[in-house]
């Protein structure tokens, strides 16, 4: 250091005191790989989205699903996108393999922040042989597979149009608690 570095760490470090009582500070060990194989966090869940056969979806029907129990106004908002998204996901151009992992990563992760609306980009394809409508079909039946999906639509012109989706996921309970105590506050 410089005399100039010095000053001003002298400065900077004027009003400070040292610890009184360093006992009670408990320092942790860099952990050690051995350590650390030991304490693997719980591993990701095995993907449990299909392979195999696949029905290909005609271009021609758009893509819908609502589950048991939700109300049509849920859907039909869904639709007209008037729901804020959330996170969004691009599938286009890239192997149905590939597909599958993202999205089951992607989806993984949306239910661990609590995400609510989604939009996933799959492409529409030029006929109903194409890559894109094959990773579409693939999409409109993988979401059906995950609990926490209650809704998806054929997205709006400005979001990919038939070449995207809207999905809609059920609340987590964090959020459900959350909106009961918020709602309670105003009754009272």
């Amino acid at each position: 250091m410089n005399l100039d570095d010095e000053d001003l760490f002298r400065d900077a470090m004027g009003d400070v005191t040292p610890l009184k009582n360093c006992a009670n500070t408990q320092w942790l060990r860099v952990p050690s790989a051995k350590a650390a194989a030991q304490t693997q966090p719980d591993a990701p869940p095995e993907n449990f989205l299909t392979r195999g056969f696949l029905e290909i979806i005609p271009l021609t029907t758009p893509l819908e699903y609502k589950a048991d129990g939700i109300q049509q106004g849920v859907l039909d908002k869904l639709r007209l996108g008037k729901y804020d998204l959330d996170a969004s996901l691009n599938l286009l151009r890239q192997p149905v393999e590939t597909c599958r992992q993202s999205l089951f990563s992607f989806m993984l992760e949306a239910h661990k922040q609590g995400l609510r609306n989604l939009l996933i980009i799959h492409g529409k394809g030029g006929n109903d042989e194409s890559h894109a409508n094959i990773v579409r079909s693939y999409v409109a039946r993988w979401l059906q597979q995950f609990d926490d999906v209650q809704t998806f639509c054929m997205a709006q012109p400005q979001h990919g149009g038939a070449g995207a989706l809207y999905v809609g996921l059920r609340k987590t309970d964090k959020a459900r608690l959350d909106n009961r105590e918020r709602h309670a506050k105003r009754s009272r």
